[in-house]
């Protein structure tokens, strides 16, 4: 049975032959079915054009029976003996009625409502001072075809049409009326011939209906459908499908009766759609049978014949293949090659396995020389972060030993700090290149002891804390009041949390604010590290943890890194069992990054870890205004010139240094190009335009040494371009320079 049912897979080569058959004849199909489709649109237009017809005929009917009333009215409302006396007046009325078939009563209306005058004897006094036609009369001084009523009167189904009667002067005096039996309206449209099972309906202005055929005594009065409603609201476009209170489906058409200083009325005319479509169906059906029984046929032929000629062989190739697929590269179809399609293919399945026999060989050895020298990088990398680290050791020996013996002198301790910290910052980029090469090396081992992540996010904020400072970043550390235990090794902990804030710092502009939450969440902790920095594009959200990826640059950040961090902080989490995600709202957002721990029982005490920083200026003869953004490059260079006897002010960004040249009127000003509100190149370009500092000499510093970058800081208004690091001795003759400029002056 198993067997069986597998001849019917999608997956077999029968299958695939009916498949190619049943292709064959999908154009065939395809034209049978869209050509059912064209008939029964071209019925359904063909059907929609007589019905539009038709609808005008019959609105055309009741607009001339309405007509012919208002014609009868204004003649009435023009004949002098009408508002004179009642008796004349109610004999003249019912004249006019008796010559008028389809009418059951004319009246006179006074202007309070009392109806004074009428061809049918009044049984009790008549106001219709409420009725809506006869207020439109008054106001409109027009003829007005009223909406459907119950007589008050003659007490049946009728509409009211009224016209004003005005003297001379253009008083309104009264208004004459003319009752219409709906029954009689109906007479008007019975020439109208209609498939079986469509509807014909008049509506008034209100959607009661005023004339119907079939049943009209049943619906006479009736409201609207709410589908109908939907469709007179829409009434002159095209023809639309509606479901009657019946359930039949309909095709209608909407005319008005006569122009709009006529009537509000509203003729539809619906015929079953099922009588429109019911021949294209027929024959629609018929061409869908032949077709099925062509197709069947063909795939039965498909079936039989591919047996015989295709799939035994082809299931041979299949072993074959197979045999491959497992590693047999050996394996061969034995099928004789022939000149005709399955032998080719046989022929070609040979020559592959014999083909891929040879590339296996060379890609085991190309895996095995790629591996080689991957394991001789990763070596490399090591020697060459460790090598690093040797000329760091003496540096930062020299500047403590500096610092110690002249204590005394405020300048070189300043410069001995600037320079400890700029080894220190070397010094963790070579401890993230050694901790990455040992991550990937997989040689990095864990000292893990049960620990409270309170203290570790103590010690990391205190090793960050003076990049925080020097970047006056807004710092809020959220510790729950309970210890945090965590097992795993404090250093390296200390230094997840640190990598997240340093990271957070770099990318945060100065002044921005940064967020540290630390809580309990099930069976781990987690720590969240928020700031409103220059956020992430999702395609970076996506790789930040991976190694050597950072945003994108900008002139204004001088602080960067080789885009080691995150990826240290994602390989140590895991190390520690947990995870750590990344997230931005996008460009300008902010990011989050998010690391979770596993929970512990135990508690633990931690030891704290100091920081340091300094700084001093002082006051000379040529005034100097300095503008850069590293805090540590500025305070270095300002030492160097007050110890050469010059006034130096700093500013740390353009607009600062705008308002601080107003004050100190520079004679030299030394701007970095890449300041964070705007660049150098504008600022020289603003202050040329100062009185106080149009005629200081401007020294660009940069680190962008290109002509090109050279020429636009020239043309900025710039009198030297310098490259960082700037070349003191040749800072000085500039200096010197200016300074005899100015004396000679």
């Amino acid at each position: 049975m198993s067997r069986r049912l597998g001849y019917f897979r999608l997956n077999s080569l029968r299958s695939r032959l009916m498949l190619l058959v049943a292709l064959a004849i999908l154009p065939l199909a395809v034209m049978t079915v869209v050509s059912g489709m064209r008939e029964r649109e071209h019925a359904i237009k063909a059907s929609e054009e007589n019905l539009r017809r038709l609808t005008g005929m019959a609105a055309a009917n009741e607009a001339q029976s309405v007509e012919g009333a208002r014609q009868i009215l204004v003649d009435l409302a023009s004949v002098p003996d009408l508002l004179k006396d009642t008796a004349r007046c109610t004999s003249l009325l019912s004249d006019v009625l008796d010559r008028n078939e389809g009418f059951v009563n004319f009246g006179l209306i006074q202007l309070n409502g009392d109806v004074t005058c009428s061809a049918v004897p009044l049984l009790h006094p008549v106001n219709l001072g409420d009725r809506s036609h006869f207020r439109r009369a008054i106001s409109e001084r027009r003829f007005i075809a009223g909406d459907y009523v119950f007589g008050r009167v003659i007490k049946k189904h009728t509409i009211n049409l009224t016209y004003p009667v005005i003297d001379r002067s253009g008083k309104v005096l009264a208004v004459v009326f003319a009752a219409m039996d709906l029954e009689g309206l109906d007479t008007y449209i019975n020439d109208i011939n209609l498939p079986a099972g469509s509807v014909l309906t008049t509506y008034d202005a209100r959607g009661g209906v005023i004339s119907r055929r079939p049943d009209p005594e049943r619906h006479l009065g009736a409201k609207v459908s709410a589908a109908m409603k939907d469709a007179l609201a829409n009434a002159g476009q095209r023809a639309v499908t509606i479901r009657g209170e019946d359930g039949v489906e309909r095709l209608h058409t909407f005319v008005r009766v006569g122009p709009q200083t006529l009537t509000d009325y509203t003729v539809t005319i619906g015929i079953p759609t099922e009588t429109i479509i019911s021949a294209a169906r027929h024959d629609q059906v018929m061409s869908l049978l032949a077709l099925a029984a062509t197709t069947l046929l063909a795939m039965v032929a498909a079936w039989l014949v591919g047996d015989v000629l295709i799939v035994k062989r082809v299931r041979k190739l299949m072993g074959t293949a197979e045999r491959i697929a497992a590693g047999d590269l050996e394996a061969r179809s034995g099928i004789d090659y022939g000149n005709e399609e399955i032998g080719n293919l046989a022929q070609a399945l040979d020559r592959m396995a014999s083909a891929l026999q040879k590339k296996e060989t060379a890609r085991s050895l190309a895996e095995r020389e790629l591996r080689a020298a991957d394991q001789r990088k990763d070596e490399f990398l090591a020697m060459l972060a460790h090598e690093l680290r040797n000329p760091l050791a003496p540096i930062s020996t020299g500047a403590h030993l500096l610092k110690l013996l002249h204590s005394d002198n405020v300048q070189i301790t300043q410069t001995c700090s600037i320079i400890v910290r700029q080894v220190d910052h070397m010094t963790g980029l070579v401890d993230d290149l050694l901790d990455v090469s040992r991550v990937t090396r997989g040689l990095v081992s864990l000292s893990t002891q049960v620990l409270d992540l309170k203290r570790v996010v103590d010690d990391a904020a205190e090793q960050i804390r003076p990049l925080i400072t020097a970047r006056r970043h807004r710092v809020v550390i959220d510790l729950p009041p309970l210890p945090c235990h965590v097992k795993g090794d404090h250093k390296r902990l200390v230094q997840v949390v640190a990598n997240l804030l340093g990271n957070a710092t770099k990318y945060t502009p100065e002044g921005g604010a940064i967020d540290l939450r630390l809580a309990a969440d099930g069976h781990d902790y987690v720590l969240t590290v928020a700031d409103d920095g220059i956020g992430m594009e999702p395609a970076l959200v996506e790789r930040v943890f991976d190694l050597f990826t950072q945003a994108e640059r900008t002139p204004d950040r001088s602080q960067g890194g080789l885009g080691l961090g995150l990826a240290l902080v994602k390989s140590l989490v895991e190390l520690h069992g947990g995870a750590v995600h990344a997230a931005s709202p996008g460009p300008g957002k902010g990011s989050t990054f998010t690391v979770r721990l596993p929970r512990h029982t135990q508690d633990v005490v931690l030891a704290p870890q100091p920081a340091a920083r300094d700084g001093q200026d002082d006051g000379a003869p040529l005034r100097i205004l300095l503008v850069d953004d590293n805090v540590d490059a500025v305070h270095t260079l300002q030492l160097f010139l007050r110890s050469a006897g010059h006034r130096v002010e700093v500013a740390y960004s353009a607009g600062d240094a705008l308002e601080l040249a107003k004050t100190l009127v520079p004679e030299v000003c030394l701007l970095d190009i890449g300041l964070p509100d705007f660049d150098g190149n504008e600022l020289s370009r603003r202050l040329r335009t100062l009185p106080q500092a149009a005629g200081a000499t401007l020294i660009a510093m940069t680190g962008y040494g290109r002509q090109q970058d050279r020429e636009t800081a020239m043309a900025a208004g710039f009198d030297h371009y310098l490259v960082k690091p700037v070349n003191t001795t040749q800072l000085s003759d500039i200096l010197a320079a200016a300074a005899e400029a100015n004396i000679k002056r």
